[in-house]
């Protein structure tokens, strides 16, 4: 009888199963330079305007971010009606990041004017469309890329205008981060399509890193940002060149990824330099 009884338990008892997926892939992205997309903003923001709003919009942003992960996996498995043991564990950090990012709204909402909030405004409609792309899985193409940029970028505008920066001012820094960001991204795609022997554009990788010294070079000379982000910006120019031609060095992408981060980190900090010395 009570072998019996142990049976019928096994039977109904639902099997409690590992996901096929690791952990870390479900909670945290795996693009090595979305970190610096969402870091470099905020490092800027809290070097130049560093404030207890600042922090909060630290603290929202950064949930924000790590919360879009593990919803792919929700969204996706949710739109197929399907229930994987990766789904319940996509929906637990889902709750956990959002939490944190809402713990940041709260406490912005309640320590920053409003008009620190026009940046996040401006990209609202950007941040919806990324949720539907995702839930789509067509996030690996080049407008959904540009745009998480754009509304990870809009926390140092948020921080600066918290801090009492005006809009002029605010937005130039929005303008030089996505000087760094956009050609970075546009950059990486066509280094890696080299790299696996597939079709890339040499022209789009470099006109973009021109493009970008041109919005530096104007707001330098508008008094608008500091003139160490030339040399600067003139260097990643070089780097575009000389890494999508036949004389570069053969690298990973997980190389590739780590070295924009340092090159992001650069940036940061001749921004940061320049304005503190004044030139």
């Amino acid at each position: 009888m009570f072998d019996r009884i142990i049976l019928m338990q096994a039977i109904t008892s639902p099997i409690k199963q590992k996901s096929a997926i690791p952990l870390k892939s479900i909670a945290l992205p795996i693009e090595h330079g979305s970190w610096g997309f969402v870091f470099e903003p905020i490092a800027a923001g809290l070097l130049l305007a560093p404030s207890l709003p600042a922090l909060f919009i630290t603290i929202l942003v950064t949930g924000g971010f790590l919360a879009r992960q593990p919803l792919k996996f929700a969204l996706a498995d949710w739109q197929q009606a399907r229930r994987l043991p990766r789904t319940e564990i996509a929906k637990r950090f889902v709750l956990i990041f959002g939490g944190i990012a809402a713990f940041g709204l709260v406490g912005s909402l309640i320590t920053a004017p409003a008009v620190s909030f026009i940046p996040f405004v401006v990209v609202a409609p950007s941040v919806v469309y990324l949720i539907l792309q995702d839930a789509a899985r067509q996030t690996r193409n080049l407008l959904p890329e540009v745009l998480a940029a754009i509304a990870l970028a809009s926390s140092l505008p948020a921080m600066t205008l918290a801090a009492g920066w005006s809009l002029t001012g605010s937005f130039a820094l929005w303008a030089i981060m996505l000087s760094r960001l956009v050609p970075s991204i546009i950059y990486v795609r066509n280094r890696l399509k080299l790299e696996k022997g597939k079709e890339f554009s040499r022209v789009s990788s470099v006109a973009s890193h021109i493009a970008a010294l041109l919005v530096v070079g104007v707001l330098a000379y508008f008094s608008l940002t500091t003139f160490l982000l030339i040399p600067v910006m003139a260097f990643l120019l070089g780097r575009a060149i000389f890494g999508m031609s036949k004389f570069r060095r053969v690298a990973r992408a997980k190389i590739i990824g780590i070295y924009e981060v340092v090159y992001g980190v650069i940036t940061v900090l001749a921004l940061v330099l320049g304005y503190y010395i004044g030139f």
